[in-house]
């Protein structure tokens, strides 16, 4: 709600008053568009920098996990009419906060005993559905772009993230007045994170159709106010039209019946993996059965169970649960295992060396990984050449040189990172129509390409970043309409480039730059409104007029970066909250100036 604007007796009737905000959603338009699909990073890993960026192009695991059944629609999720359960309106400065969101309404279940209840919106459904949240900044366009204005289209409510920066974003605005001209009876719900109500509410939210001033309900998240449990239950119940204290009193009681079950659930498993490896020493005869059924036991406390203990925030049972299941696998001869049953256990220490990892626990995760490692090392060297065994082992050594560039440990990265390349290889030699090879040839050579041009390796750092633009490229054409992909090959050409300047091939590196440049201006050419493109175009020809420079060409230098610091400008004035693009804006002005004098 709005905190100190409202007195006690208006908060005393607060259910009431969002019931009765509920209520006005009695009808609901059904339109018919022919929508694009929203567009998701499908890129598994970084190693996407903007052209001329100097981070390290590795990948995250978490990227590359699969099937969280998020896309999954059913005839008993919000919406029937509506591809979206919500809408999130945020300005780009608020991104960590609407990326919480999505995550908390997409993960929300909502309790079983309100399921199917008819609403003045449909039957109540057992999940919110796909949130809609654009990943792309827009300060280069003029317009909201057709994917936004599609997906505002097609959304059962809007969900604005009210602080000073959304207020003040003519975007978030602009989404408000939209979605209200298309659904002038769905629900436009308040999410107050920051600031006063006056300060953080943009102006379409605080006025009425009729152009009224009012004071719209809100979910308070700020610190002493709602909470965030309880914010956030104030937006579930107006997005399916739930009055508010029913299920606030529901989900306290699924709640307290979740954690009941999950911890007693969690314990006893506990228990019952102690009792069974302690059967398991004593008779030596009953000792492969009694280990199945540990290794079943740990499997089920490492996947479903750790989803469950997540969702209920029982991180200490999760780590405990943890800990046994490392000291357990760390006991066991690996010789006399079957490979299902080590190819399981490296599936299990990874995911608790991920875990460590999302918790900063840097000592944790390098003993799960290293534990991994040992059980993929056993299984590669007994079957050499099975394709998923060489994946898995790929995987692990990746994570050993991760842990080691993260703390810039360049030398002791190093064999990891290039155990990583070999198998890469492997996995092209053993399958060469698998996508996931030419993905790790990929990878893995970016990877090693940074690392050589930090180690000012010249040679090797030509070779491996040309393997990478290969691999990058045969990618591409598989998908010829992944923008993603596209913009992949666009990147790697870029670290080709630099690579080249490092081994004294000037023409090459031209060349290749004019390359970079032309695929870019295809892709902005394709999608004129798309901002993450024309950044990547601005800095491709920012790097391109150094190299024509460089080749004595100033008078084009000069004209080439005199248009990207106009383009730059643009999206600076666009978007005067951004430092990043100001920063950069400061940094090119001052060398179009060195060249400018250098003409004269």
């Amino acid at each position: 709600m709005e905190g100190t604007r409202i007195s006690a007796a208006r908060r005393s009737t607060l259910a009431s008053s969002w019931a009765s905000a509920i209520a006005r959603t009695e009808s609901v338009m059904a339109m018919q568009l022919c929508l694009t699909g929203v567009r998701r990073n499908p890129g598994r890993r970084a190693g996407c920098l903007d052209s001329g960026s100097k981070g390290l192009p590795v990948r995250r695991r978490s990227e590359i996990l699969t099937a969280r059944g998020r896309d999954r629609v059913t005839a008993t999720e919000t919406g029937a009419s509506a591809r979206y359960g919500a809408f999130i309106s945020y300005n780009h400065a608020d991104r960590a906060r609407a990326r919480w969101l999505h995550r908390a309404l997409e993960r929300y279940r909502i309790p079983s005993k309100l399921v199917g209840l008819q609403t003045a919106v449909g039957p109540v459904p057992r999940r919110l559905g796909r949130i809609f949240r654009d990943l792309d900044e827009l300060p280069a366009a003029s317009d909201l772009s057709a994917e936004v204005r599609a997906a505002l289209a097609d959304s059962a409510c809007l969900i604005v993230v009210c602080t000073p920066a959304g207020a003040a974003s003519r975007w978030v605005a602009r989404e408000i007045t939209l979605f209200r001209e298309l659904h002038p009876d769905r629900p436009v719900l308040a999410a107050l994170f920051d600031g006063e109500p006056a300060d953080a509410m943009p102006l379409p939210l605080r006025r009425s159709a009729d152009g009224a001033e009012t004071e719209p309900l809100a979910a308070d998240f700020r610190e002493g106010k709602d909470g965030k449990r309880l914010a956030l239950l104030k937006l579930v119940a107006g997005a399916v039209g739930v009055p508010l204290d029913a299920l606030v009193q529901r989900d306290a009681q699924a709640r307290v019946r979740r954690v009941t079950a999950v911890t007693a659930l969690a314990v006893l498993l506990l228990l019952a993996m102690a009792g069974l490896t302690v059967l398991a020493v004593r008779a030596r005869g009953e000792a492969e059965a009694r280990r199945a059924q540990a290794e079943g036991l740990v499997e089920f406390m490492l996947t479903d169970l750790r989803g469950r203990l997540k969702e209920v925030g029982r991180l200490d049972v999760l780590r405990e649960a943890n800990a046994r299941a490392l000291r357990y696998y760390g006991e066991q001869d690996l010789a006399t295992l079957p490979p299902d049953v080590l190819a399981r256990r490296a599936r299990a220490i990874m995911t608790m060396g991920e875990d460590a990892m999302e918790a900063k626990e840097t000592a944790r995760a390098r003993a799960a990984f290293l534990q991994a490692n040992r059980i993929t090392r056993a299984l590669i060297e007994r079957e050499p050449d099975a394709y998923d065994i060489v994946f898995a082992h790929a995987q692990s050594e990746f994570y050993l040189g991760m842990l080691h560039l993260e703390a810039r440990q360049l030398a002791e990265s190093e064999p990891h990172f290039e155990a990583y390349a070999a198998l890469a290889h492997r996995l092209m030699a053993l399958r060469s129509t698998d996508p996931r090879s030419a993905e790790e040839i990929s990878y893995s050579t970016g990877n090693l390409c940074a690392l050589r041009m930090e180690q000012r390796s010249a040679d090797k750092a030509v070779k491996l970043c040309g393997e990478a633009v290969r691999a990058a490229e045969t990618l591409a054409r598989r998908e010829p309409n992944s923008e993603q992909r596209w913009r992949d090959v666009a990147n790697r050409q870029g670290w080709l480039a630099d690579a080249q300047v490092l081994a004294r091939n000037p023409d090459a590196a031209l060349a290749l730059r004019h390359e970079q440049v032309g695929l870019l201006e295809r892709l902005l050419a394709r999608d004129p409104q798309n901002a993450r493109n024309r950044r990547m175009l601005i800095s491709a020809e920012r790097a391109l007029a150094k190299r024509e420079a460089w080749h004595g060409d100033s008078e084009m230098a000069v004209r080439r970066m005199r248009a990207a610091v106009a383009d730059l400008r643009t999206m600076t004035e666009m978007d005067t909250e951004n430092q990043e693009i100001a920063t950069r804006l400061m940094e090119m002005e001052a060398e179009l100036l060195k060249m400018e004098r250098r003409i004269q």
